[in-house]
Order: structure tokens, then sequence, then C-alpha cells
């Protein structure tokens, strides 16, 4: 069962939902994949919204190995993804946003509520 509230996301397989989460660790791997050498340029270097397909990748790669799975960069590669490219990019782009957008997702007005209090209204 996918937990949002820890930063669990989904990568749809075959109609098989397979958690996804970027531990502390799993952001290590990436920084180092991605020759970045801190946690807010490894944000900025996604943020550019340019994802390669080896990009992608090494994402959900490193989103399983994070949620407990032993899956290699390559067994990823050569996965059925349930709405192909598109569906791969879309599951990257939904970790990533787990891990440096608002908690929870964030997608829903309750979720949005829990991620930032109410303001006290301005005297």
């Amino acid at each position: 069962m996918i937990n949002r509230y820890r930063g669990e996301t989904a990568l749809m397989v075959d109609g098989e939902p397979l958690p996804m989460r970027l531990t502390l660790g799993a952001l290590a791997e990436l920084e180092h994949a991605f020759s970045v050498d801190s946690l807010p340029a490894l944000g900025e270097r996604f943020a550019g919204g340019k994802l390669s397909a080896r990009d992608v990748t090494r994402i959900l790669a490193a989103g399983l190995r994070g949620a407990g799975s032993s899956v290699s960069e390559d067994q990823v590669a050569g996965l059925a993804f349930d709405g192909g490219l598109n569906g791969a990019i879309r599951a990257a782009i939904t970790l990533l946003d787990a891990t440096f957008g608002d908690p929870a997702g964030a997608s829903s007005p309750e979720a949005k509520d829990i991620a930032r209090p109410p303001q006290p209204p301005a005297a």
C-alpha cells in the first residue's frame, strides 16, 4: 500500500503498483549519478524540466530501491510501464514532486491544508 505521507508513490507496471520512495540513500545515489554536490542542486537539476530517458530510468530505479526493491537500472529500462513512455515520465515526475514538492503531494485541498496550515487573518 502506498503511503503518500511518507513520500511514497507508485510506478504502474502491468496493472500492478510498484511502490517508490526517494530515501536519503536514494537521493545520495541520485546526487552521485547526476554529479551534483547537494540536495538543492539535485532539485534544481530536475526543476529544469529536461529529463532524458536515462534520467527517468535512474529516478525510477532509485525510487524503487528506496522502497525496498532490488531492481537495477537495466531491469527498470525493460519494464512494460502502464501508459508507456508517458506513464514512466509521469511516475518519475510524481516521485520527484512527492520528494521536493509539497508534503503529501498537496494535490487535493485536504493535502494542501495539511501541508500548509491556515495563516491567521492579518490585523
